[in-house]
């Protein structure tokens, strides 16, 4: 029978499960993202400083697996192994998923608590994923096979480019089809816009803009705007040029992007401040039911 890992070598085992298990919940996460609007609502290109932050964000990554895998993962191995001698007589590796599935319902159920409420399903789901989170660097750890490191990384890897390349062939092919803007007549955004918060754009059919109580459009302050000006709509294909470019004097230039649905479109727009270069605001305004008649 072959010895037991050293605890120190079994956290690094599971450090890498988990980094890669990260990896692959990113890519999964991008692919997913680009079939939402969410992505034409990211600003494009980025700040040197993320270069730079590389490095330190790796670290932040691998401290993070470091410290789920002292709290949860490997207290999962454990316990699962004594369970099963306790119960069984011997290890058996189906004891690892039982105790993570509760581990996972305690972690789900108190993050919910502290967050608040959450549907059935997204509660369901939420458990699911932390259970095979847990359940894979588990077993993992649990194997006594002294050549494990390579195996592992080379498989994780193979399992991320294998969900990139997928990923690709289905939007290829269009089992996945990328988000894109809606095609909106001129003569439909006439109307009222709202933020839902007070904010209201009215755009008329002559070409005059009114703005009122509207955050997001007086560029690095930030402040509400109100006054009048005028606007005008872009057809282009890109998101770049398909969208609503407002002036109003007192508040200067900006550009509501088309996105949502050709049911529901929204107006939208992302603001990076030049002075706080990290943080990013996002503003989205819906047509005003009360002042959109017929609609």
């Amino acid at each position: 029978m072959e010895k037991k890992r050293p605890y120190g070598l079994s956290l690094l085992l599971s450090t890498l499960v988990l980094l890669l298990e990260a990896v692959l919940a990113l890519v999964v996460s991008v692919l997913h993202g680009l079939t939402r609007q969410s992505w034409a609502m990211t600003p494009t290109g980025g700040s040197p400083l993320s270069v730079v932050l590389l490095p330190f964000l790796a670290l932040f990554a691998a401290t993070a697996a470091a410290a789920l895998s002292v709290a949860f993962v490997l207290p999962t191995a454990s316990l699962s192994a004594a369970l099963g001698r306790r119960f069984g007589g011997r290890e058996a590796w189906w004891w690892v998923p039982a105790v993570a599935a509760v581990v996972s319902l305690v972690l789900v159920g108190a993050t919910t608590a502290v967050t608040g409420g959450m549907e059935p399903a997204g509660f369901a789901g939420g458990w699911l994923l932390t259970t095979v989170a847990l359940t894979v660097p588990a077993l993992v750890c649990r194997s006594r096979r002294k050549r494990v490191f390579g195996p592992v990384f080379l498989g994780g890897l193979t399992a991320v480019v294998l969900t990139g390349v997928l990923g690709g062939v289905a939007f290829g092919t269009g089992v996945l089809t990328m988000y894109r803007p809606p095609s909106v007549a001129r003569a439909e955004l006439v109307g009222t816009w709202s933020d839902g918060r007070g904010g209201l754009l009215t755009l008329t059919t002559d070409g005059r803009a009114t703005v009122s109580g509207l955050d997001g459009t007086s560029g690095e302050r930030g402040e509400a705007c109100v006054g009048q000006g005028t606007w005008g709509y872009g057809t282009g294909t890109s998101r770049h040029t398909r969208g609503v470019g407002v002036d109003v004097p007192t508040c200067g230039p900006t550009l509501w992007d088309v996105g949502g649905t050709e049911d529901r479109p929204t107006l939208h727009r992302t603001v990076v401040r030049s002075v706080e270069p990290d943080r990013v605001d996002r503003y989205e305004l819906t047509r005003s039911a009360a002042r959109w008649p017929g609609r």
